[in-house]
């Protein structure tokens, strides 16, 4: 298991330095509703500062300090108002229903079975009645040999939560360079 503390010391591989493509393509679809957006796990913020460029009141959380201390910067370069925040993606800190949609960039294949019930419990508070969760995750197809970042978690669940539906698949980025490169699919 990779320390995200770790991981944010240098540029890690899911951090592309823009937005993922597929939560681009869903603002352009207008799947996005209403105007509040959690990003759990935001990383250095790309999600969440295009999610606030195009009008979205934004609240990123992560676990790392190195990951939210990057993103406020960012956001401040930008002039872009997000709150960004420390945060457990297990325990967090907001009222029920404080959130119409909540976007996932690779957060959930790293928890374990009994993590990930509680996680969808807590997505599923933290949501608006009819709110939006939209995850992006890795895929068990593709390699976990990721360098200095070691293996990444186990992707796949025994279990499954009636907190979430699968409505769609997409692809994750993980090169900057290369828009094509692909990690793998929305599970």
């Amino acid at each position: 298991m990779i320390s995200w503390e770790d991981a944010y010391r240098t540029t890690p591989p899911w951090d592309i330095g823009r937005p993922q493509p597929a939560f681009v393509g869903l603002v352009q679809a207008g799947e996005l509703t209403g105007n509040t957006v959690l990003d759990v796990g935001c990383g250095t913020g790309e999600n969440a500062l295009y999610l606030a460029h195009n009008g979205f009141s934004v609240v990123g959380v992560d676990l790392s300090t190195r990951a939210i201390v990057a993103a406020k910067a960012k956001a401040e370069e930008r002039k872009s108002k997000i709150d960004f925040r420390l945060a457990n993606a297990l325990s967090l800190e907001f009222q029920s229903g404080s959130f119409d949609n909540a976007i996932d960039s690779g957060l959930f294949h790293s928890f374990t079975d009994n993590d990930r019930i509680s996680f969808a419990h807590e997505i599923a508070r933290v949501l608006t009645r009819n709110g939006g969760y939209f995850m992006l995750c890795f895929s068990d197809k593709e390699p976990t040999n990721w360098g200095d970042h070691g293996e990444l978690p186990r992707r796949k669940s025994k279990q499954h939560s009636p907190h979430c539906s699968i409505s769609t698949t997409s692809r994750m980025h993980t090169s900057p360079r290369e828009s094509t490169t692909t990690v793998g699919e929305l599970i």
